[in-house]
C-alpha cells in the first residue's frame, strides 16, 4: 500500500510528493541564490565603475594641463545624470585662497589644483594635484559614493602628479600643498 499525503487540499501519492519537495526545495534556493549573484554582479560592477565622468571633464583638464587655460577645476558627482560633470574653473590668475573657497563645506568634490612654485635651485615648477574632498559633515552616502568612483575618475584625468585626501581645510591649506609639491 502507498502512502498518500495532502497536498494544498489535494491528495497526492509518495512519488508526486517527492517531486513536489524537490521542487520547493529548488524554488526557495534558486531565488536565493540568484538574488546574491544579481546584487553582488551589480555592486562590483558601480563599484568597478563607478559613475560615467563627461568629455567635458577630460577636455577642460587637458586644457588646464597642456594650455595652462585655468587654475583650478572643480567636479561634481551629479547622482541624476550619474556622471561627474565640472562644477567650477578657475581662472589662471585666482589665488589658493579662492580655489579652497570654491569647495564647499558639507558636500564631496573632486578637484584638480596647478600650483606654482620655485624650487630650492630657483627654477619655476608646476604640480599638478588632485584633491579627494570629503568633510566630515557631508553625507554617508556622498562619502561611499565618491570614494568607490575616485579611482575610476583619477584614470580618467592622465597627468596627475600629487593626489591629496582631505576632510577638512587643514589637510589641504598652503603649507601642506608646498610640502607636498617638491
Amino acid at each position: 500500500m502507498t502512502s498518500m499525503m495532502i497536498f494544498r487540499g489535494v491528495e497526492v501519492g509518495e512519488e508526486a510528493t517527492a517531486t513536489v519537495s524537490i521542487a520547493k526545495a529548488q524554488s526557495t534556493e534558486q531565488p536565493h541564490f540568484s538574488f546574491w549573484s544579481r546584487f553582488s554582479a551589480t555592486a562590483m560592477a558601480n563599484a568597478a565603475s563607478g559613475f560615467a565622468v563627461d568629455d567635458d571633464c577630460k577636455l577642460k583638464f587637458l586644457e588646464l594641463k597642456a594650455k595652462r587655460t585655468y587654475r583650478f577645476i572643480v567636479f561634481k558627482i551629479e547622482e541624476e545624470q550619474k556622471q561627474v560633470i565640472v562644477e567650477k574653473l578657475g581662472e589662471p590668475a585666482e589665488s589658493y585662497e579662492n580655489f579652497t573657497a570654491s569647495l564647499p563645506a558639507d558636500e564631496c568634490r573632486y578637484a584638480v589644483y596647478d600650483f606654482d612654485f620655485v624650487t630650492e635651485e630657483n627654477c619655476q615648477k608646476s604640480r599638478i594635484f588632485f584633491i579627494a574632498w570629503s568633510p566630515d559633515t557631508s553625507r554617508v552616502r556622498s562619502k561611499m559614493i565618491y570614494a568607490s568612483s575616485k579611482d575610476r575618475f583619477k584614470r580618467e584625468l592622465d597627468g596627475i602628479q600629487v593626489e591629496l585626501q582631505a576632510t577638512d581645510p587643514t589637510e589641504i591649506g598652503l603649507d601642506v600643498i608646498k610640502s607636498r609639491a617638491s
